[in-house]
């Protein structure tokens, strides 16, 4: 069982200065829950405490630390935002508020509860995005110990996880968290599933292991001689990311991506010269390149991508990247609080307004819906539905929802949609021409 000390040994590793704060967020939460026990029998404490530890692996402020380990006491206890504020300080107050559902006396009915709830979780980015971070945190130690709930429950809970919280992990890029989330997810939504999938995946482990390990150890010997530093680590696609694939029709051994080696190296030039190391060695599916170093994905992702027929023609995926992109792919926004240290949390909130495609879109329907029943109906389709990706004439990558045409294009820039003229891949198209991946959009307005 994960203690206080555990969470202080592991901050202390990055931030010793703030140790004495966070024992504070602790005692007190430890005091406002006592007698409280979660339905695993075990005191209420340890679910804050296994939030905090969650956010910790990602280097977390203070701040952040503190108010996972309080952030059920406006909710389950007397304390008050005041009182958190006179205690510790007003950002934390105002990061436990921002996770505080609203209470079922301001509303008529529970459907308009859990509306206005879910409308609170999705536009808490604006405020601070730490907020829904801690929610995610939060999410997924609840769904690591779902099985302590009824089966009722533990379905409400994952179709919830699968609706908004997954969609929320990719859309600030934390794969790691989202990857989670995912197979916890299909564990209860569909478990014979998960288990036959799961089981598949280990009888495969080990002759995927051997063909990993001949490939990792070649690259190894190949940069060397070209004297690239790097570092290389294995990866195998997780379960949920394997049930997509089977349930589109492919067979396990038509995956191209099930193995994958990360390989990373310093800077970026050195990410193309190992590409160019490895298709000498391993002969490359040219349909399965992708280049997301000079053309990120909308939550910021970079890394080449190849895939290559390695030993036995056993199909190998190759993500190269730098060692600052190796940290964004795990934890997109949550990596800055490593990289950019004290000034994490200006830049996370900066670069989340004028780098990431969602928030636009988030703060669009925000501001145009103010019942929240439609904000959450056009959230999820708008925000957290399935989505295309098309180019601009420059080369730049649109992230659309899916059945997307032209017009929803034109929005997209907020142009006048009157007499414009839309070419799709060099072809004229109609206004309710629906785009798919990779469509090149160009156009014209008279």
């Amino acid at each position: 069982m994960v203690t206080i000390n555990d969470l202080l040994e592991k901050v202390k590793t990055y931030n010793y200065d703030e140790i004495d704060m966070i024992k504070k967020a602790y005692y007190y939460a430890e005091y406002m829950h006592n007698n409280q026990i979660r339905e695993s029998g075990e005191p209420y404490i340890t679910h804050p405490l296994n939030v905090a530890c969650i956010l910790s692996e990602m280097h977390a402020d203070s701040d952040t630390i503190c108010a996972a380990l309080l952030h059920d006491i406006l909710e389950d206890t007397k304390a008050t935002k005041k009182e958190i504020t006179e205690l510790f300080n007003k950002d934390i107050a105002n990061l436990v508020d921002g996770v505080t559902k609203l209470k079922k006396m301001n509303f008529s009915s529970k459907q308009e509860q859990n509306l206005a709830n879910t409308r609170k979780i999705i536009t808490s980015v604006r405020n601070d995005v730490r907020i829904i971070i801690i929610k995610l945190a939060d999410r997924l130690h609840n769904m690591r110990t779902l099985e302590f709930k009824s089966e009722f429950k533990q379905k409400e809970n994952a179709v919830e996880t699968m609706e908004i919280f997954v969609p929320f992990a990719y859309n600030i890029g934390a794969y790691k968290i989202k990857s989670e989330l995912e197979d916890l997810s299909l564990k209860y939504l569909e478990p014979d599933k998960y288990k036959s999938i799961d089981a598949e995946l280990k009888n495969n482990s080990i002759s995927n292991e051997r063909v990993l390990k001949e490939m990792l150890l070649t690259i190894k010997v190949m940069l060397s001689d070209e004297n690239i530093p790097n570092v290389i680590k294995t990866r195998t696609k997780n379960i949920y990311g394997v049930y997509k694939q089977l349930e589109s029709g492919k067979n396990l051994d038509d995956i191209h991506d099930l193995l994958a080696l990360k390989i990373i190296v310093q800077d970026v030039k050195n990410c193309y010269y190992t590409l160019g190391v490895i298709h000498d060695k391993y002969k490359p599916i040219n349909s399965k390149f992708k280049d997301y170093i000079s053309n990120p994905k909308t939550n910021m992702y970079q890394s080449l991508h190849t895939t290559v027929f390695g030993p036995n023609q056993k199909l190998a995926q190759t993500q190269i990247r730098t060692f600052e992109m190796d940290k964004i792919a795990s934890f997109g926004l949550m990596a800055y609080w490593d990289i950019n240290k004290g000034e994490a949390r200006n830049k996370m909130q900066e670069d989340l307004k004028n780098k990431y495609q969602f928030y636009k879109s988030l703060k669009e329907i925000d501001e145009t819906f103010k019942e929240p029943e439609k904000f959450v109906e056009y959230a999820k389709k708008k925000l957290f539905g399935n989505k295309v990706y098309v180019y601009t004439s420059k080369g730049e990558v649109i992230e659309l929802p899916e059945g997307a045409t032209p017009l929803d294009f034109v929005h997209k820039f907020s142009l006048p949609i009157q007499n414009i003229t839309a070419y799709v891949n060099d072809k004229k198209v109609d206004d309710n021409y629906k785009l798919n991946n990779k469509d090149r959009v160009l156009i014209y307005c008279k």
